[in-house]
């Protein structure tokens, strides 16, 4: 039998809006000895039951799992994936044979909050957000190769850096199922060497596939510069849209490899492509480069509210920075990915650059996050990904 959670007096409002998460100043009292991880059955303060969850220490006390008095068993986690696996098909990314790259499990988007599963061909690699994702992974897994039928051979758990610091859990990631296979996924036709083992997030943007299809059609006969490439998959892009010439910038010496590695797999030989081991800003300010498109993607600048000023103004100087290194009649694609900062304090602070680099700037496209990263209506903060297409003249 679960343990229970008792709200304080009118919390229960956002909870009958559906919304996933119930902070620590809600909560009124729990049963004692509940452990982080462990399922609890939340009551209003009038008794009545109101939701399912995954109990946590912190600011976010649970994470709703269901408002529905349910069982949190094989059953449950079956449907679930089941439920995001026929999205994915009614999508078209499952069964295709020029992509077996998307992402399987968004968190609260597939209402499972705190779970992220990405799959790269017959590799998924699933990260735990939450105690309580870690704590039922194998279960997850389980499930996983069922609704996969077969399409699924290894599942690679990567927690180790996403999971709360202070939680007490020892973790090293590894395969929970399956072996290490081949590690190129395919993705729009192209080849991409994923790094789950050492690489940013599962090992790949997923979440910009469709962006990079966007500039590929805008690449034919341009130089491009590709700021923050991590795996260069907005270089691979350009070249195969026609680029004359591409760039990219990481300053990290592993992504420049991959990103050379990625390049030479798609065309090899091709000598339009270089690759430069160096900080953004430094690269801006070191030469006087001029390019006709421009991709800034870079990290989150803000992972929390009290750095939201500072990362407005670190976007703002990127911008400038872009902008006065494209020609006139050049495309800048610039994005950010941090969660807190809404898409009118980006577009402001793009309007700020624009101002300041003294560029006549139009906006073709305001893009976001891809379908299989789908935002759950009852939580709109699940909408990170934000991004603008400018014609700079």
């Amino acid at each position: 039998m679960y343990k229970s959670l008792y709200l304080k007096k009118g919390k229960e409002e956002s909870l009958k809006r559906f919304h996933p998460w119930i902070f620590s100043g809600a909560v009124a009292s729990v049963d004692d000895n509940v452990e982080e991880g462990e399922i609890v059955r939340v009551f209003t303060s009038a008794g009545d039951f109101i939701a399912v969850g995954m109990f946590q220490i912190g600011s976010i006390a649970v994470r709703v799992l269901s408002f529905r008095d349910v069982t949190i068993d094989a059953e449950f986690w079956k449907a679930r994936l089941t439920s995001a696996w026929e999205m994915r098909k009614a999508i078209g990314l499952i069964g295709r044979d020029n992509n077996n790259t998307f992402r399987l499990i968004h968190g609260e988007g597939d209402n499972l909050p705190g779970l992220i599963i990405d799959c790269y061909g017959d590799t998924a690699v699933m990260q735990a957000h939450s105690v309580g994702m870690h704590v039922y992974r194998n279960e997850i897994c389980e499930a996983l190769i069922k609704v996969a039928g077969g399409t699924i051979a290894n599942v690679y758990y990567k927690s180790e850096t996403t999971l709360p610091f202070k939680a007490d859990i020892e973790h090293e990631n590894g395969f929970i199922y399956g072996s290490m296979g081949s590690d190129v996924a395919i993705e729009n036709g192209l080849k991409f060497h994923i790094d789950w083992l050492k690489g940013q997030k599962t090992g790949f943007f997923v979440d910009q596939r469709e962006n990079r299809h966007l500039l590929e059609t805008y690449s034919h006969g341009r130089s491009v510069l590709n700021m923050f490439c991590y795996t260069g998959g907005f270089s691979v892009y350009a070249m195969r849209g026609g680029a004359k010439l591409v760039h990219s910038v990481d300053s990290s010496a592993k992504a420049v490899e991959l990103t050379n590695k990625n390049i030479a797999m798609n065309f090899p030989g091709d000598n339009r492509h270089a690759a430069f081991c160096e900080d953004a800003f430094k690269y801006l300010d070191a030469n006087d480069k001029m390019y006709d498109l421009i991709v800034l993607d870079p990290p989150a600048f803000a992972k929390h509210r009290g750095a939201l000023r500072n990362a407005l103004k670190g976007y703002t100087r990127l911008n400038v920075k872009g902008l006065q290194r494209i020609k006139p009649g050049g495309i800048l694609f610039t994005f950010s990915c941090s969660q807190i900062v809404t898409k009118e304090n980006f577009r402001n602070a793009v309007f700020t650059a624009a101002v300041q680099a003294n560029r006549k700037v139009r906006i073709l496209h305001q893009i976001h996050q891809p379908a299989d990263h789908p935002i759950n209506i009852y939580h709109p903060e699940g909408e990170y990904l934000k991004g603008l297409v400018l014609y700079v003249e």
